[in-house]
C-alpha cells in the first residue's frame, strides 16, 4: 500500500474489520450467531451489535452528530452488557442492517470533520473526556479488530472455520489431518513445557 493521507488509512483498516465481522456470521443458523461459547457470553451477533453501538457513539454523539432513527445500542439503564447480546425479537437482519447504517453515519462523521476535529465522549469522566476524531477512529479500530479476533475464534469453536477474510484466510494451508497433527504437537509441547509430558 502506498497510501499516505491517514484518514484514508484509518478507513480502510476500519473497514477491514468491520468486513470481517459481518462475514464471521455467514452461512450461520440462528442459534449460533447468538449462542454464547465462553464463560462471559461472547457470540457472533452480539459482537456486531456491540460495535454497532460503539460507532454511534464515538463518531455520532460524541462529536455532536448523533444518528437519526431507532438505535441498536444499549440505554444508560439498560441491563449490563445489554449490547453485547441479541433478544429473540431483534432480528440478524436488524441488527446487521443496523450496523451498516452506523457505519454510513460514521462515514459521513469522517467526510465531515477533520481528524484533529475534538468532540466529548458523554459517557467519558469529565474533565477527561475530550478527544480528537483521529484518537477516537484508532479506538475504535482497535476495538473493532479486537471484536473481529473474537469472533474469528468464536466462528472456530462453532464450525471449524477461521480466518481473516473470504479472499484473505491468513492461515497455513493445510487439510484436517495437518491441523489435527499440528495442534497435537502444540499440545505436546505445551505438556513439555509444563512438566506433564
Amino acid at each position: 500500500m502506498t497510501e499516505s493521507d491517514p484518514k484514508v488509512v484509518l478507513r480502510l483498516y476500519l473497514q477491514f474489520a468491520r468486513d470481517a465481522l459481518l462475514w464471521k456470521l455467514e452461512g450461520l443458523s440462528e442459534y449460533d450467531i447468538r449462542r454464547p461459547l465462553t464463560p462471559t457470553g461472547t457470540n457472533l451477533l452480539g459482537l456486531v451489535k456491540h460495535a454497532t453501538g460503539a460507532e454511534l457513539g464515538y463518531f455520532g454523539a460524541t462529536f455532536g452528530r448523533p444518528a437519526a432513527g431507532p438505535q441498536l445500542s444499549a440505554a444508560a439503564d439498560a441491563e449490563p452488557n445489554a449490547d453485547m447480546w441479541a433478544t429473540a425479537e431483534e432480528s440478524r437482519a436488524q441488527i446487521v442492517e443496523g450496523y451498516r447504517r452506523a457505519w454510513e453515519h460514521a462515514d459521513a462523521t469522517f467526510d465531515a470533520l477533520e481528524l484533529d476535529a475534538v468532540g466529548t465522549v458523554p459517557w467519558w469522566p469529565a474533565g477527561q473526556d475530550d478527544v480528537t476524531l483521529f484518537h477516537a477512529l484508532v479506538r475504535v479500530i482497535g476495538d473493532t479488530h479486537r471484536h473481529a479476533g473474537h469472533a474469528d475464534i468464536v466462528r472456530e469453536l462453532i464450525d471449524g472455520s477461521a480466518g481473516m477474510s473470504e479472499n484473505n484466510i491468513g492461515l497455513a494451508s493445510g487439510d484436517r489431518a495437518w491441523w489435527e497433527n499440528y495442534r497435537d504437537r502444540l499440545e505436546q509441547a505445551a505438556k513439555e513445557a509444563g512438566g506433564r509430558g
